[in-house]
């Protein structure tokens, strides 16, 4: 009667360990089913995020004084990436762009000409005017603050592959909110006809 009752509790035991370890297998398959659900939700999102962050749009702050007065040390500006991909940046448009010197850097200034233009790139205050054309393929950019901006003048015109797109509203700070106004120089390059290039 004693080894059947023992027998029975060692059955009784052995069912309730492997029932014990069916509902662990059964946990430890939920949890990773929701980790591999959260994963690949995050990925997603992620590959969205980027994707929107390189051919859409995305916050820049800006610094330095080479934008004055169009744009001020540490504004926050919206810059549109699709005229970079569709190749509508024109005259006048202010983008972002990576620095010819240095690709980790980004500069923000102003087209002032595209490929074909011929620019005035002697100072005012120079005695002999010298003038250069645009290449294909390249823009002219400068800075609004024209006294204290590193542009085209110092490197000459930039290849439009470095522009990363068009910055199109100013939105900190508040009271500075708005479209980018003209420039101020009125440097912007008129287009010339094919009689006057040659």
């Amino acid at each position: 009667m004693s080894d059947n009752l023992v027998a029975a509790k060692v059955k009784v035991n052995s069912l309730s360990v492997a029932e014990m370890f069916a509902q662990k297998v059964e946990m430890f398959r939920r949890v990773l089913g929701k980790m591999l659900g959260f994963t690949g939700y995050t990925i997603q999102y992620c590959c969205i995020a980027h994707c929107a962050f390189e051919y859409v749009g995305q916050l820049v702050v800006c610094s330095g004084p080479s934008m004055e007065p169009t744009i001020i040390n540490h504004d926050i500006i919206l810059l549109e990436q699709l005229s970079r991909h569709l190749y509508k940046i024109e005259k006048g448009d202010v983008v972002i762009a990576k620095n010819p010197f240095d690709p980790h850097m980004n500069i923000c200034k102003r087209v002032i000409g595209l490929e074909g233009d011929k620019i005035l790139s002697s100072g005012p205050s120079d005695l002999f005017k010298t003038y250069t054309y645009v290449p294909r393929g390249h823009v002219w950019l400068e800075g609004d603050n024209l006294k204290n901006s590193s542009d085209s003048r110092a490197y000459g015109p930039i290849p439009y592959a470095l522009i990363r797109g068009r910055a199109c509203f100013k939105l900190w700070p508040p009271e500075r909110f708005g479209t980018l106004k003209e420039s101020p120089t009125g440097r912007i390059i008129k287009t010339e006809s094919a009689s006057d290039l040659e």
